[in-house]
This record gives C-alpha cells, structure tokens and sequence, in this order.
C-alpha cells in the first residue's frame, strides 16, 4: 500500500536528522529506492536529495554523484513535483556537487568546468542570485592555482547575499583560509575574530575557523590569543560534524607551540582521521597538518611509540615519514589535473611553518593560579541567578561527568551560596556565571584555598575538583589529574560520604586515562568502590541527624553511584585493552541498570559491551549486545545514540556477510 506524502514525508525526516555515518545512508537508500518504486511522486526529491546529504559528509562522498545526477533528471522532467523546499535544497546540493568534484584529482577539469557551467546556467534560469556560482567559481580558480583567482574572491566577497550564499560562519571560514594562503595573515585572523564574536555557529562552525584561528595567531607571535582561541576550539571540537581537518590542526599547534604529549594524545584519540576521509582532498588537507606536526616532534620525539590503527608506524619518526609519502602523490595528482604546482607549493610552505614555533602556555589550572592568587577573597555580593548552585547537587560541570546518567548529590554542609558574607559562596557564585575558563578556574580555586584554610575540607575538596573538570574539558590533563587527586584527599580528610567522593573520582579517572595513567585510575575507582559497597550491617545506624528516610535516600544514593563506578570502571578495562573482561563487567552492569529501571545507561553498558567484543575480535559474540543497546536506545527515543550504535551494529553484520540483517536494522531506524 503507497504511503500518504506526509508519512513519506516524516520517514525522510526522520534520516535527515540522524547523523551522518553507514546507519543513515543504508536507511537513506532504502528509502530512496522505496519511494522511486512505490510513490508517492511528491516525496522523490525530498528523498533523493537526503540520500546526497547522507552521502557527502561520510567516506562514501563519492556516491552522492549518482542520486545528485537523478535529483537533477526528475527536475527536467517533472518541476511540477518539486515545492519550494526541494527546489531550494536541488539548487543547494549543486554547491556541494561542485565542491566535492574539486576533491578528486581523477575528475577531469573539463567536467568540473561543465558542472560549474551547468550550475550558473541553471541558477539564471531559475532567477537566483549569483553569490553562490560566484563563490564555487572562486573555490574553483582557488583550487587549481589559476590565474583570475584574486579577481574572483573579489567577486565573491562583494556579491550581494542571497538564500544561496555560504552561511554567516562557512563565509568568514573560507575567506580566512584563501587569506592566509596569500599571506594575509593579520586580515584573516580579523576575519575569523568578527565572525566568533558574532556567534557565528553552523554545522561545522565555530570549531573550525576557531581551529584556524589559533594557527593564525600562532604566527602573529600572539600566545595568550593563541591559547584562548585554542581553548576555544576544543570546546567546540565534539560538537562539530566533520572533525578531521579541525582536529589535525589542532595537532599541529600543539606540537608548534611545546606540547608534544598533548599532540600524540590527540593523535591516538582519533586515529581513523589518518586513513579515513570523505575525499582525497581532505586527506590530503588533514595529512599536511600532521605532517608538519610529525616533522617538529621527530626532532626531540623520533623513537616514541605510536599506536594508529590501520598505520604501519611504530614510532613517531616512522609516522613522520609514511605521511609524507602518503601525501606526495596526492598532490602531485593534483597539480597534473590543474597543471600548476600549487599544491607543490602548499607543501613547500606547510615545511617552512615547522620552524615558525612559540612556546604557548595551555594550562588552564597553571594561569588560574596566578589570576587567583591576586584575587581578593573578600565577601561581595551573589547574583540572584544563582540560588541552586550547591544546596541541592554536585555542582553541574561534575554531575555527570563520565557520560553515565546526572548524579544529584547532596552536600552535607556546604554553604548556601546566597550567603552574601560567605566568600567561599561568592566565589563559586562568580565561577558558575564566569564564562572565561581561567577566569572560572581561579574563582574555584580561590573558594577551595579559602575553604580549606577555614577548615571546610568538603566545600574545598569540591570547588577544587570542579576547577579540575573545567581544565580537564579544555584539554589540560596534566594539570586536571593532580588537581583532582588533591581534591579526592581534601574529601577523604573531610570525612566525606564514600558515594559523594565516586562522582570526583569518575570525572578523575578518564583525566587519568587519557594521559595514560589507567592502572592509577582503576586503583582510585576500585578504592572507591569498596567504600561505597560495604556491608549494610557496616554502615551508620539512623541518628537524630539522619533520620531513617535520609537514610534510606543514601543508600539508594550509594547503590546508584556503585553501578556508575562499575560501568567506568568496565570502560577503564576497555582503555587498558582488556576488551574480553571489559565486556563481561559490562554486560553485568547493563544488566544491573535495567533491574533498576535505567534503560539509557543500560543501553551505553551494552554499547560497550559489543564494542570490547568486536575488539576482541570476536564480531559474532559482539552482535546481541550491540542489538541490546540498539533497542535501549530506541524505548527512550536517544536518536543520536541510537544512529551511532545502529552504524556500529550494521558494520559489524556486514563484516560478517549477514547483509539482510543489516539492512533491517537501518529500516528498523525509519518509522
């Protein structure tokens, strides 16, 4: 039986807002090809053009060709199907068409200039503006390396805006970097300020200019804007669609600016971003910034050991010359299509920059003790803004901080922060609403300094582990871990509640992990959970300070906060590569979670629980707890989650040439 256009219409919908990866384009094909079959005529564009989306932000970019090609052709034929929606996403996708056939060396310039021609052409016929065939032509000419290149990002720049043009964050970003290529270095970095300070955001944006940005003033000899824009980035980073190029640029400044650690972590964190890319020109771009990275750190680092999945590098000098060779060709294939040497010429420039370094203070912990150590503690007054800060939970940036479900925690004894003559209070005031991280830090790190030398061991312990988790979201680790642990004594100390203390040990323990101290983190969760797990006949009987309800209540706390420490514990196992008993104490937890009636964390203990038998190799055993997940995921409606796992699980039936199962769990995804 056909489907009305509207229930066509929501099942097309509901792929456009999963995210991108083999989950959304298998369901994306099978809708597709169900609509081109069975109708109604009206959905086919709206599904067409979701199967081009799906495509080109994936390694299968190179599929959108063929749906763009059939997009187009059902516009000559039938115009009349097409509402204003479709018209104007057929129009957009020509963008994206041109863009991803500059990408690929194999496509012959007389196509792309075709295509271009075809575009302009068509944007005149149908009455649109000129600003987008202005910019593709400019991105074009920039590409090759081509004489008229300055004259057409004029051109570009100076057309008027129209529903076509390039966002207000894409704009900026392009322009930037043609900036910077010309050696405009100075213009380009004002470019990307305004845009930031604007707020500029899309689906890439501010991520990726900010990325930018930091390299920019890098070379400007500007360190502390530098740092900012670089803490900026990374807080950005995982919110971002497209990752692999931001990413690798973020590699290369740490390694420019004296933190060669920090590179090889971030390396490590993302390895698929070296062997895996939508197009030969992003490779090409993300392979270049590592490169240059590899090329500082093999001076002091030659012989460290790397571990890349799909890499064959063993240390880093080896790292440093497979990416070079991966990248020479690529560019010379390149510079045959165009007849240029431009990208000969980009490698010769990306070289030179390994010299251009300046030391860049990154921790955030370290320039927040010199902001508070000449901070006056004097009480001032709280915002009113702030009336639940502390009288009824961990404070935010901790409650939750191991992606496990929000943890509200009582604090026995912590002052209400609207005691204006309390400036333990009007610090913590002021960090909660302060939006500068080191600026945030230092309010928290006054408030413990003063905590503990009043003797409040507990509030000092928590104001300095939320200064920790700030830190550590920003990337400094190195500075998070001490933190953390000095944080963990000052609540030991206080005589703390055992399953008050789990949350700051969690938030520690993945510090800890990523910079490679996972055997420290597995001691402190495993510590932390004999406390919270002992005896019931051990714990504190009922007394007039705790009634038998509050007693009850933490209790429930504590068993609440066991099955948290259990699963990070069984996420710890996995980091340290013993997958196959990782899966067992996952599969345990996600089992406790849904007796208590936690079908979300389930759903993740099961997710990882697939995800450490698939490393062990064992892709059969990994699929029933993949397909526990999926459904967890489905009951409480986490799409996000639920596309990610449902990539994972269609991979993995793939890989094991079960096809037919794959493809009904991607229908599975559509209602």
């Amino acid at each position: 039986m056909t489907r009305t256009l509207d229930e066509a219409n929501r099942a097309v919908s509901t792929i456009m807002s999963m995210p991108y990866g083999v989950a959304r384009s298998a369901a994306a094909e099978q809708e597709a090809a169900r609509i081109t079959a069975e109708g109604p005529d009206e959905a086919r564009a709206y599904a067409l053009f979701a199967l081009v989306d799906s495509y080109t932000s994936t390694p299968e970019a190179e599929k959108a060709f063929l749906p763009f090609t059939q997009l187009l052709r059902w516009w000559d034929e039938h115009p009349e199907l097409f509402d204003g929606s479709d018209t104007h996403s057929l129009f957009w996708s020509f963008k994206w068409m041109v863009g991803l056939l500059a990408r690929f060396p194999s496509v012959p310039t007389a196509q792309l200039d075709a295509t271009l021609d075809d575009m302009e052409r068509r944007y005149a016929l149908a009455g649109n503006g000129t600003s987008a065939v202005a910019g593709e032509r400019f991105a074009w000419l920039r590409a090759q390396g081509a004489p008229g290149t300055e004259e057409a990002y004029r051109t570009w720049i100076t057309t008027p805006r129209d529903s076509f043009s390039d966002c207000a964050a894409c704009l900026p970003a392009g322009q930037a970097e043609y900036l910077a290529e010309t050696g405009r270095v100075r213009e380009a970095a004002d470019v990307v300020s305004a845009a930031v300070a604007a707020g500029a955001t899309c689906g890439d944006e501010p991520a990726g200019m900010e990325s930018l940005l930091q390299l920019l003033l890098l070379d400007l000899g500007d360190a502390a804007g530098a740092a900012a824009a670089h803490r900026s980035a990374m807080s950005h980073l995982d919110a971002a669609v497209s990752k692999e190029i931001a990413t690798s640029r973020h590699v290369e400044f740490l390694a420019r600016t004296g933190h060669p650690e920090r590179a090889l972590r971030l390396l490590h964190a993302s390895p698929e971003h070296l062997t895996v890319s939508d197009s030969p020109g992003e490779r090409l771009a993300v392979l270049t910034h590592v490169a240059v990275a590899t090329g500082v750190l093999r001076e002091t680092h030659a012989e460290t050991p790397v571990e890349l999945a799909g890499v064959p590098a063993r240390t880093v000098a080896e790292l440093d010359a497979w990416a070079r060779g991966e990248l020479a060709p690529v560019a010379r294939a390149f510079d045959a299509r165009h007849g240029t040497d431009r990208h000969a010429r980009l490698l010769d420039a990306a070289w030179e920059r390994q010299s251009r370094r300046l030391p860049v203070e990154l921790g955030v912990l370290a320039a927040a003790e010199r902001t508070a150590a000449a901070t006056d503690p004097a009480p001032g007054p709280v915002p009113d803004a702030l009336t639940d800060v502390l009288t009824d939970g961990l404070p935010t940036s901790l409650a939750g901080a191991d992606a496990g479900s929000p943890a509200g925690v009582d604090l026995a004894g912590v002052t209400d922060p609207r005691d204006d003559a309390d400036p333990v209070a009007a610090a913590l005031a002021r960090a909660e609403l302060e939006p500068d991280p080191v600026e945030a830090s230092a309010a928290y790190l006054t408030a413990a300094r003063v905590a503990e030398e009043a003797g409040r061991l507990e509030d000092a312990g928590f104001a300095l582990a939320e200064a920790a988790q700030v830190a550590a979201a920003l990337g400094d680790d190195e500075g998070a871990v001490p933190a953390f642990g000095r944080a963990v004594g000052l609540l030991r100390a206080a005589g703390t509640d055992p399953a008050y203390v789990g949350p700051v040990v969690r938030a520690a323990a993945g510090a800890q992990a990523r910079v490679g101290d996972v055997d420290a983190a597995l001691a402190a969760v495993e510590r932390v959970l004999e406390d919270v797990a002992r005896p019931a006949d051990e714990a504190p009987a009922p007394t007039p300070a705790l009634s038998e309800d509050l007693a009850t209540r933490r209790a429930a706390f504590a068993a609440a906060e066991e099955r948290q420490l259990r699963d990070v514990r069984a996420r710890l196992l996995a980091t340290a590569g013993q997958h196959a008993e990782a899966a067992r104490q996952a599969e345990t937890v996600a089992e406790e979670f849904g007796r208590a009636g936690l079908p979300f964390d389930a759903a993740h203990a099961f997710w990882l629980a697939g995800s450490a038998l698939r490393a062990t190799g064992d892709a059969t055993a990994a699929v029933d707890p993949l397909r526990a997940a999926l459904e967890g995921l489905a009951a409480v409606g986490a799409r996000a989650d639920l596309a990610t796992v449902a990539d994972e699980l269609v991979g993995t039936l793939r890989g094991l040439g079960r096809a037919e199962e794959a493809d009904a769990v991607a229908a599975s995804l559509v209602p």
